[in-house]
């Protein structure tokens, strides 16, 4: 039962508000802007009370791209291709407004040899609620479409992925609300019969056993006034809210709170620009063996900004009952997805010092896949953390005597580590996995995203290429000194800061909205 909120509708209720609206879009390609065409359908309840939930069933996103999008993909040598989108939705009641994020996913579909090419996204979408009467209305709004092309033999093509931004064209004005529900019986005028206040700003969080939830109201009530663990009492009703806080979860911070966070060790900024409800990020730090030459190197603390996937309840085949979250990430550092540079010093051949600056790069898509198995009273959770990164180095010094690698020195592709299951994640990647443990009631052990923790892998450097300067060629000598197999790595996450919350979560987030939490490295 508590996990009910977390379910997909799986049917819609008598007295539907069924939507099918195709809406004329222009899409940002490689070969520039060109018209495409956007179907959105949905069920959604005929009328609700104030305070009911608002569940959207049935929800897909249909984008019709053009011919050119395909002759973008045929240029990549791309088969197949597979298709993530968020649409952002307005939800606006009487004066009140807030906006949600309709996330939805693609089973690869092949590329034609000629255009339209038609991607069909479902998943879950945030619930939605409101405590005063009136029409509530949504509108569609921006759509973005990450695509991950794939060659004929399953490789990752150059580049990994396209993100493709789209926005309702000119000709959709006027036609972009997609539903209009009543809440309420007094709803004729579209006036409320309370006091509306600002709709609260949603974010996804974790509960006290660590299990992801979807994103959930944080409001505050004033110094003083009275509050009960519901959110009542001393509150007049609030306007629409998005996403429905579970029972067991957290409560909004109180400034009455006995104690105080512990000061905040100095980090770099991570600062998420246009934040959304489900938007996420976290500080990450650890160490990295390199084998060849019998030591490590720490990565420094470095900035993650993550958008948290919709929970997927999966039952299998074997009787056991799975919850799936699918998350995508980037590193950050001074407006470039990498971390920020970092030195390591080593005796290269057994005998000589050697310190090289390094940064690693993000060059692909950063995905975070977490599986909780459900199992009372424990319940066991996985989670897969692929990332396309590339390890250039920006300085090296032998002996105190400065070699110059030049500016393009960089392993050839990316670190790679085994992969579980490389039919469904093609191509050089590197992979950490965290386990944690979720205790009825209790808090997490481990790793879970939300809360962080340790993460673990196994990588291979790849050799080194554009080493040197002057025609003297380094990359032989760099691929001898470090590139190789078997270098392990433990990274630490810490708790993640969640972005969208209107006011931080105290001890979670600082008050411009950075992690409050900056991990150290454990070996």
């Amino acid at each position: 039962m508590a996990l009910a909120p977390l379910l997909p509708a799986a049917a819609v209720a008598v007295g539907t508000l069924k939507v099918d609206a195709a809406l004329p879009y222009v899409c940002t390609l490689p070969s520039g802007p060109q018209p495409a065409t956007v179907r959105i359908t949905a069920a959604f309840p005929e009328r609700v009370a104030p305070g009911e939930e608002i569940r959207p069933a049935d929800v897909t996103t249909t984008v019709e791209l053009p011919a050119a999008a395909v002759a973008d993909l045929t240029a990549l040598k791309a088969a197949t291709v597979r298709a993530e989108s968020r649409l952002a939705v307005g939800v606006a009641q009487n004066e009140q407004r807030a906006e949600a994020a309709w996330s939805g996913t693609a089973q690869p579909v092949g590329v034609p040899d000629e255009g339209p090419l038609v991607l069909t996204t479902t998943g879950d979408v945030p619930s939605l609620t409101t405590d005063t009467a009136g029409r509530l209305a949504l509108t569609a709004g921006g759509l973005a479409v990450d695509l991950a092309p794939s060659t004929a033999d399953g490789a990752a093509t150059t580049p990994a992925s396209l993100s493709v931004t789209c926005v309702p064209g000119p000709d959709a004005e006027g036609r972009t609300v997609l539903a209009t529900i009543p809440v309420g019986a007094d709803t004729g005028t579209g006036q409320p019969s309370t006091p509306p206040t600002a709709p609260t700003v949603p974010a996804p969080s974790a509960s006290s056993s660590g299990l992801p939830l979807p994103p959930f109201p944080t409001d505050r009530a004033a110094p003083g006034s009275p509050r009960t663990a519901d959110g009542a009492g001393g509150r007049a009703p609030r306007g629409p809210r998005i996403g429905q806080q579970t029972k067991g979860g957290p409560a909004a911070a109180d400034e009455d709170a006995p104690g105080t966070p512990a000061p905040r060790p100095a980090a770099p900024p991570c600062v998420t620009e246009k934040p959304t409800p489900l938007s996420l990020s976290a500080y990450i730090t650890g160490y990295s063996n390199v084998r060849k030459l019998n030591g490590a190197n720490v990565i420094p603390v470095s900035c993650v900004l993550i958008e948290q996937g919709e929970p997927q309840f999966d039952p299998r085949p074997d009787g056991s009952f799975h919850l799936l979250t699918p998350s995508t990430g980037n590193l950050s550092y001074q407006g470039r997805k990498q971390t920020p540079p970092f030195k390591a010093t080593f005796l290269t051949f057994g005998f000589a010092p050697a310190t090289a600056t390094m940064v690693l790069e993000q060059t692909g898509p950063l995905t975070v896949d977490s599986d909780v198995l459900l199992a009372f009273p424990d319940n066991i959770s996985e989670t897969y953390v692929r990332a396309r990164l590339v390890l250039r180095v920006l300085d090296v010094r032998v002996n105190g005597t400065r070699l110059d690698v030049g500016p393009s020195c960089r392993t050839e592709k990316s670190l790679t580590s085994p992969e579980p299951d490389p039919a469904k994640h093609p191509g050089d990647h590197l992979v950490l996995l965290g386990k944690g443990q979720l205790l009825n009631g209790t808090d997490a052990t481990g790793y879970v995203l939300t809360g962080g923790g340790p993460l673990t892998g196994e990588v291979t450097i790849p050799a080194f290429k554009g080493c040197g300067a002057g025609g003297e060629n380094l990359d032989r000598l760099l691929t001898a000194s470090i590139s190789g197999p078997g270098n392990y790595i433990k990274q630490i996450q810490g708790q993640t800061c969640a972005v969208g919350v209107e006011v931080p979560t105290e001890g979670q987030c600082t008050e411009d909205h950075q992690p409050y939490v900056v991990p150290k490295p454990e070996r």
